[in-house]
């Protein structure tokens, strides 16, 4: 199965620790560790997208994107051995125009050296938006496409594979929107929104968003199954 998380919740949970935003951020990066090897040790999560970075993040204060960015570069060099170790390949989604080139060059170099990774597909959006991406498919177009090939057009526009559609998307922090991500992958996801911070998302938590998906009765538009044998 795909999920996707929108990993909400670092900001406040540092304020209300009396902390900068900077350490909320730096707590989440933690978490992000923890549920990827609660992934890798199931075997029902196949691919993981996380958000990383909306593109309208850029709108924050200056200190906190610079330091949203430096803590990008370093969990990808921190986390590159231990995704070889367990088997994860990762990818980032998103645009890199406007990353500086020191961090597309890590980019670049975990994706070439992880790319063999087949026990879990762990991928960050990054400088990320669901509108620009279909709009750059839109704009790529030349008449009428099967959704297969809106999707080869999607693809070019956000700069990488577009995933199997999502399953189960998360959201942490209490807010109960989709902010912009993933909205044509999401099309017939089920959708978990929790209370809980980021930081504070742990693999109980996890496992627990997992159960309620299991306990959905996924119809994608026909009858449910019980229905249909009735």
């Amino acid at each position: 199965m795909h999920t996707a998380i929108i990993m909400d919740g670092n900001g406040r949970w540092a304020e209300r620790r009396g902390l900068p935003r900077t350490a909320g951020h730096r707590a989440g990066a933690k978490t992000v560790r923890k549920i990827v090897e609660a992934a890798t040790r199931g075997d029902v999560v196949e691919v993981l997208t996380l958000y990383a970075f909306a593109s309208n993040n850029w709108s924050r204060p200056t200190l906190e994107v610079s330091s949203l960015m430096r803590l990008l570069k370093r969990y990808l060099v921190s986390e590159t051995a231990r995704c070889l170790d367990n088997g994860v390949r990762l990818s980032v989604i998103g645009r890199r125009d406007r990353l500086s080139r020191d961090l597309v060059n890590t980019i670049e170099h975990t994706e070439r050296i992880t790319a063999n990774g087949s026990s879990l597909h762990l991928r960050l959006a990054i400088d990320y938006s669901a509108q620009a991406a279909i709009a750059g498919a839109a704009a790529r177009m030349r008449g009428e496409c099967s959704p297969e090939e809106f999707e080869r057009h999607l693809a070019a526009a956000m700069h990488a594979e577009v995933g199997p559609p999502v399953d189960l998307l998360i959201r942490t922090g209490g807010e109960q929107r989709l902010s912009d991500f993933m909205l044509w992958e999401c099309a017939y996801a089920e959708l978990v929104f929790t209370d809980t911070f980021w930081p504070d998302f742990d693999e109980p938590a996890f496992e627990a968003a997992l159960r309620e998906f299991a306990r959905r009765d996924r119809r994608f538009g026909g009858l449910s199954s019980a229905r249909q044998s009735g």
